[in-house]
């Protein structure tokens, strides 16, 4: 008898290793995923979890807040046993914050603000990066670099997005840079598509992005009625050549032309209202370029002005001016969306 109880009990003893290890439950992030977005891909919506993911994970990480490939994290126990959706309803509820940290320490918490665009989703590529500036302008002796231009109104616009209960992708990161106010942008070479190296040859580059965002919509198609995907450059012409933004879409998507006629007519809204004496010349165009061929969600993509001309280059180094074309393209993006629902 007393053999039989050591036995049963050396069994239990055996086993609580195993009971333990099945109740921690791990996962691997992907390449080029956020915190927010790996707790989001396992079930894990809102800030409570995000919180203690960073205290169960504080040694595994990279710095404070950066995920490493390879690496298997310990997931934060499930509230009463239940998985959150990784659906709209996770992405739009008023009040709930939403930490990223690619728009820097003072603008990482994203407060969600608004349900305008709660069944919608964006993928947000900036122009060039990596080894590719795109095009330079100069004031002076200082180089201004297409890449960090757009992508700084790339996040801008992603932030705003946010806070309308949407769901965002930023193909394009700098996990250094942040959202800038700075007059002259920096240049580096950082930027990944989502953590891959992107490739100087340009057919390379916009495969990689294309390709990303086909993954991305794949699984993101079931669970929004509205995804949409921007590309953002800035234009290189004569130095007298003054631009407004122009608006492109893949000349055969009825949506597409539909979304760039709605941001032109936005635009010269705003124009009209704010600098009424001046009138807005962008214009809506089809074009044969390879994203707006090869993206899978409906895209449209926008040439913010031209980078060589004085006039145009405040577009893009005064701050406030960076924040309104975010603003304007966001409001466009809401008025698309409305349209789509009726």
């Amino acid at each position: 008898m007393i053999n039989k109880v050591q036995t049963i009990l050396l069994f239990f003893f055996l086993m609580m290793p195993f009971v333990a290890s099945a109740q921690e439950e791990r996962a691997t992030p992907k390449s080029g995923e956020g915190i927010s977005a790996f707790l989001q891909r396992n079930g894990r919506v809102g800030r409570s979890y995000y919180n203690e993911f960073l205290k169960l994970n504080e040694k595994h990480l990279r710095g404070k807040e950066e995920l490493r490939l390879g690496v298997k994290y310990v997931l934060p126990p499930l509230k009463d046993g239940k998985k959150g959706t990784a659906g709209a309803s996770s992405q739009s509820t008023v009040g709930k914050t939403i930490r990223e940290p690619l728009f820097g320490k003072e603008l990482a918490d994203v407060k969600v603000t608004s349900n305008r665009l709660k069944d919608a989703c964006f993928y947000i590529v900036s122009g060039h990066g990596g080894p590719d500036p795109g095009a330079i302008g100069k004031i002076g002796k200082v180089e201004l670099h297409e890449d960090e231009y757009a992508y700084d109104v790339a996040l801008r616009l992603a932030r705003n997005l946010m806070q309308e209960g949407a769901k965002v992708h930023i193909i394009i990161q700098d996990a250094k840079d942040g959202i800038r106010d700075d007059r002259y942008l920096s240049n580096s070479k950082r930027e990944t598509c989502m953590g891959a190296a992107i490739p100087l040859n340009q057919v390379a580059r916009l495969q990689q992005r294309c390709a990303k965002i086909n993954e991305l919509y794949r699984k993101d198609r079931a669970n929004y009625k509205y995804c949409r995907a921007i590309f953002l450059h800035v234009d290189s012409r004569s130095k007298s050549a003054q631009t407004d933004v122009f608006f492109y879409h893949a000349p055969k998507s009825v949506l597409g032309k539909k979304l760039a006629v709605t941001m032109k007519k936005t635009f010269e809204s705003k124009y009209g209202k704010h600098q009424p004496n001046r009138g807005f010349e962008g214009t809506v165009s089809g074009r044969n370029l390879y994203v707006l061929l090869n993206a899978s969600p409906t895209s449209v993509f926008v040439e913010l002005g031209n980078i060589q001309n004085a006039f145009d280059q405040r577009r893009f180094v005064i701050n406030s001016n960076r924040q309104a074309l975010a603003k304007w393209m966001m409001e466009g993006f809401i008025t698309d969306y409305k349209q789509a629902k009726n």
